[in-house]
């Protein structure tokens, strides 16, 4: 048998038969290894459930198996995935778009070793030497153990060694523990030096002007209540502001007197925010805001690691560089002793470079970075991986890309498959489509009416085939002929948050604004930096929903109220049993419908509540129903289902249906009632934060990459929906990088002309149309080649 018709090549394919995860139906595919795959579909059609609840489930379940089994009592109990049988599979590892641990002491330095590595070259040739390399570390302090020794001799005799000082040199800033910022308060949301204290200064809820507590500062004889507190003296402004307790004799009777800024810290500030009433919570996240630490200057580090040069910089001024900058700085190092050290650093540079995150910085706390960029890095882990043969899983690793930065990205998962690789990447771009050698689009819908495969194969047989992606593979939106004329503007002067250079702009009111650039180049910096916080400004972003568990699209939209109250019509019962928060919840997991066992040191496990199956409602409560559904049947409807259900007959509820219409407009459609928050997408939640302000009347909304995990047959509607809001009287702002989005904008922003230090000016303003025929830009470029001009 020769080499090639080797048994253990046979093995190319990881075969999947009767796939049933979430929405899929009976699946049956097939992929090939050492290749890059492309999973298509419409949001909601089973990619996910294919690639990540199946195959990539199955792979860290049989790799758990593989641990004695002492040490798999300490690790979850991974369910097997709802599937007959899986061959061929292969270690995976998932490249997700989990936000990065929000540890405050995590920044880019740390999650990429680049920290370490930087540790170690300032330990070996710092100018003056400082210590080891924990003398850089600034979740390390430095510490002091002195005592006693005693070692015990043959005869009984002791023999005492004292040390008198042992010192463990650490780098941790002693003022802020290693955090770089210390919290504050902000003066201009507790005080208004304009005004008087009678006429109402201190913005405090609960301080009214002529209530007791302003009394107790306006009427004890240390403040005149009259006059404005910026003409304060400075010993009256620290009374007002600073002195501690102390006990006096003012408005006839002896009194104790402390300043505003401690009764606030002891009052409002020491407490817990969930304790406080809403309105006082409210205050609480104005006023508390976190300041660089002056004693490190934000650097995280005491006065002995920063003293060290190398090549005239210390370690903070290169965790403080851009990374393209840093990587200069480690070429002029020239020391053979530390060579193979510097190599190491310039590789892992060169690789922030490659993957298109040049433009930040080692000290970029881990958890400000967005999705995309989240993702991006940990992609620096796995290019000078030594491993082959495995699986890489990547979740639309486009997001936040410019089209310029896109045929990077489609390099980088070349190379892995290069070298020896299987990559699955699900994803929606064409343009990341176009590199796969194999094509598998589930679909034809989302929800019940996906989880079927349309189409294996390649991108050219996708192409010609009748599925939903493959008619709209090639869909390109064209220029507007005409756009609208803008009511207004908003003015921006001088901005220089991050790496903006003293940029000047007006943005169009009453029209659709796209601002684009390639990623760094400054454009949430301009928009969400200076138009964040005005007034009537509205923020619909891809953040956190504020929420729990038990949070999802019924509750989160205000949907279940006026369902409970069908609910408890019909039936002649309370509301509260409608609610898994309330009286009708499941006893066991209280409303969960899943039981959580936290292991502390490992990830959390969940199983299927036992009693209610799930269904998070007590039975009795399930007897009652509403045009032959009962409450957990009705969770269990996707919006577009639910929008049917009570739009007529003995169901119909005219409030639901008009949130559910909201939904269904900005393409949730597809979405359970019931569905945790938690488990939504970035662009998932961006949609449901639109719907709920879809019915508000006028005002400016900035959207942050609508298009975010939407279907090419789906950007068409959102096209629809922005102009929907457009003609509706509001203005539309949007930071994107999709092209049929540029192309349908009546007005375009375009940062540049690079990334960082080299972005951060605005290099284009003007229409579509403008843009295309001057070609003066990188996007330009682009967006003419899109629109085929």
């Amino acid at each position: 048998m020769t080499t090639s018709e080797h048994a253990a090549d046979a093995h190319d394919l990881i075969r999947v038969r009767g796939a049933r995860e979430n929405n899929l139906r009976d699946v049956d595919v097939e992929i090939p290894k050492r290749r890059l795959t492309v999973f298509t579909g419409v949001s909601g059609s089973g990619k996910s459930s294919l690639v990540f609840a199946t195959i990539a489930a199955e792979s860290r379940r049989l790799i758990d198996e593989t641990y004695s089994t002492f040490v798999q009592g300490f690790m979850p109990s991974l369910p097997r995935p709802d599937v007959d049988t899986l061959e061929g599979i292969t270690t995976a590892i998932l490249v997700d778009q989990e936000r990065m641990g929000a540890n405050v002491r995590s920044t880019v330095g740390t999650v990429t070793d680049a920290n370490a590595m930087l540790r170690n070259l300032f330990s070996r040739i710092g100018e003056p030497y400082v210590g080891p390399p924990t003398a850089f570390s600034f979740n390390i302090p430095t510490s002091t153990a002195s005592g006693v020794f005693s070692t015990g001799k043959a005869g009984g005799e002791v023999e005492k060694k004292v040390v008198r000082n042992q010192v463990y040199l650490g780098g941790m800033c002693p003022e802020c523990e290693g955090r770089g910022t210390v919290s504050d308060l902000d003066l201009s949301v507790i005080v208004d030096e304009t005004r008087s204290l009678r006429e109402g200064a201190i913005l405090v809820p609960g301080y009214k002007a002529d209530g007791w507590m302003v009394k107790g500062f306006s009427e004890t004889g240390l403040l005149d209540g009259d006059k404005p507190v910026r003409d304060y003296s400075e010993t009256e402004r620290h009374d007002f502001l600073y002195r501690e307790k102390e006990k006096i004799r003012a408005l006839g009777m002896n009194m104790t007197y402390q300043g505003l800024i401690p009764k606030l810290r002891e009052s409002m500030f020491s407490k817990a925010p969930e304790s406080l009433q809403p309105h006082i919570r409210a205050f609480v996240e104005r006023a508390a805001v976190f300041v660089p630490c002056p004693a490190c200057d934000g650097t995280r580090l005491n006065e002995s690691a920063r003293s060290a040069k190398v090549n005239g910089a210390g370690i903070a001024d290169v965790c403080r560089m851009q990374i393209t900058d840093a990587a200069t700085w480690a070429r002029g190092i020239d020391d053979p002793g530390v060579a193979p050290l510097v190599g190491s650093l310039l590789h892992l540079f060169d690789s922030f470079v490659e993957i298109g995150l040049g433009y930040l910085s080692l000290d970029r706390p881990a958890g400000t970075l967005s999705g995309g960029e989240a993702q991006r890095t940990k992609m620096i882990r796995h290019l000078g991986s030594a491993l082959t043969d495995v699986t890489y899983v990547f979740d639309e690793p486009t997001i936040g890309l410019h089209p310029h930065d896109i045929q990077r990205m489609n390099n980088l998962l070349v190379d892995l498959r290069d070298k020896g690789n299987t990559v699955l990447v699900v994803e929606h771009k064409p343009e990341a489509i176009a590199v796969a050698d194999h094509v598998i689009d589930l679909g034809p819908g989302a929800g019940t009416d996906g989880g079927t495969v349309c189409y294996e194969g390649t991108v050219e047989g996708l192409r010609a085939s009748d599925t939903l992606t493959g008619r709209h593979l090639d869909d390109r939106v064209a220029v507007k002929d005409t756009v609208r004329e803008p009511s207004g503007a908003l003015a921006i002067r001088g901005a220089t948050q991050n790496n903006l250079q003293g940029v000047d702009v007006d943005v169009p009111t009453g029209v659709l604004t796209v601002v684009t650039g390639v990623a760094g180049s400054g454009k949430s910096s301009l928009i969400h930096g200076n138009l964040g916080g005005r007034e009537g400004v509205v923020v619909v972003d891809q953040g956190a929903i504020k929420g729990s568990r038990r949070s999802n699209p019924a509750t989160y939209t205000g949907l279940l109220e006026p369902i409970r109250k069908a609910f408890a019509k019909a039936n002649g019962v309370k509301p509260a049993l409608f609610s898994a928060n309330s009286e009708g919840a499941c006893p066991t997991c209280k409303g969960n419908g899943r039981i959580y066992t936290e292991l502390g040191f490992m990830e959390t496990v969940e199983t299927p509540c036992e009693d209610c199956g799930g269904k998070r409602f007590m039975a009795s409560v399930l007897e009652y129903t509403l045009g032959g559904k009962n409450i957990a049947e009705v969770f269990d409807l996707s919006v577009a289902h639910a929008h049917a259900f009570f739009r007529e007959g003995e169901a119909k509820i005219p409030a639901a249906h008009k949130i559910l219409a909201h939904l269904e407009d900005v393409g949730l459609g597809y979405v359970k009632l019931g569905q945790p928050l938690n488990t939504l997408s970035g662009g998932e939640r961006q949609r449901l934060k639109l719907a709920m302000h879809m019915g508000d009347k006028g005002g400016t909304y900035i959207l942050d990459e609508p298009t975010t995990g939407l279907h090419l047959a789906d950007v068409a509607n959102l096209l629809g929906l922005l102009d929907r809001l457009v003609d509706a009287g509001k203005t539309v702002i949007v930071v994107e990088h999709h092209q049929a989005v540029m192309a349908h904008a009546d007005w375009i922003v375009d940062l540049g002309p690079g990334a960082g230090h080299d972005g951060g000016r605005v290099v284009f303003e003007g229409t579509p149309a403008d843009l295309v025929a001057a070609r003066s830009t990188v996007t330009g470029e682009h967006l003419a080649d899109y629109v085929g001009a």
